[in-house]
Parts: C-alpha cells; sequence; structure tokens
C-alpha cells in the first residue's frame, strides 16, 4: 500500500496499478479496505468497496484493448469522506443506462449513482484513456440505496 502525500496538497492518497483481469476485483477491494482502515474511514468500507467493485469491473470487462494495459486505483482522502478513481485505456466513456428489469446486468452506474448521491464522473486523463471517479462521503450520500426492492 502506498498511501503517499497528495504532490498538491498534504491530503493521503493511495496508487496501485492492477494486471487488468477479474481477480483485480477482489485484490482492489482488500487494498481500499485497507487504506481506508489505515486513514480511521473504516465506516466507508461497504459502500466504498461497492462503488470500486462496479468501476473496476467495468474497466476490466470494457477496457480489454490495447491488450497489456493495466488499471489503475487511486484513493484520496476527501471532506468527510474517500475519492475513488479508475483510470484505464479504454477511450469509451461510461453512460448511465436504466437497465431492463429482466437483465442480469447493467445497473453498476446505477448503484454508484445511489451510493454516491451522483457525484461520478469521468475525465481525460494524462496518456491514454480514461478515468473515472467516485466520491463516497458519510454525510447523506455514500449510504446503501433504496433501489425500490
Amino acid at each position: 500500500m502506498n498511501a503517499l502525500p497528495h504532490p498538491e496538497s498534504a491530503t493521503p492518497i493511495s496508487v496501485r496499478r492492477w494486471l487488468n483481469n477479474r481477480r483485480c476485483v477482489g485484490r482492489a477491494r482488500r487494498d481500499l479496505r485497507d487504506v481506508l482502515t489505515a486513514w480511521g474511514m473504516a465506516e466507508l468500507t461497504d459502500p466504498a468497496e461497492l462503488v470500486l467493485s462496479e468501476l473496476v469491473t467495468n474497466a476490466v470487462r470494457h477496457a480489454r484493448h490495447p491488450l497489456g494495459r493495466e488499471i489503475e486505483t487511486r484513493y484520496e482522502r476527501a471532506d468527510g469522506g474517500v475519492r475513488i478513481e479508475v483510470h484505464d485505456a479504454n477511450d469509451q466513456w461510461p453512460e448511465l443506462q436504466k437497465a431492463d428489469e429482466e437483465a442480469e446486468t447493467g445497473r453498476g452506474l446505477m448503484l454508484v449513482d445511489a451510493i454516491t448521491g451522483q457525484r461520478w464522473g469521468a475525465s481525460k486523463r494524462e496518456g491514454v484513456g480514461k478515468l473515472v471517479w467516485a466520491l463516497v462521503t458519510a454525510d447523506g450520500s455514500g449510504q446503501w440505496p433504496d433501489l425500490g426492492e
């Protein structure tokens, strides 16, 4: 785990790179859990892990090309929470879609949207690809969503 000061501030960040395969999802979750515990933010673990899982899973599924590229995760302490970033080499940006009731997939970004209180997005990054970010806090967002079930 690399919890280093951010270059522009004294805000702690943690940056890791993962081989682009499905096993990295669980490894990234464990890493995030360790980081949140070290930062004294263990109460955010459940919602933050779910958000991270969805973002890394999307990167694994949709950022297969170019081959050999890694996925990067960044966790940064934010006011009352944690900013989670997932960087990948794919230029296609995520789109929030309403999943069909019978669909077995396609709800990940709906969960991210609900858990973060719509505080997530995507942006360009240095080099190829994009980064997808989400802010998980304990001030009303960062709670488990009520999806009407």
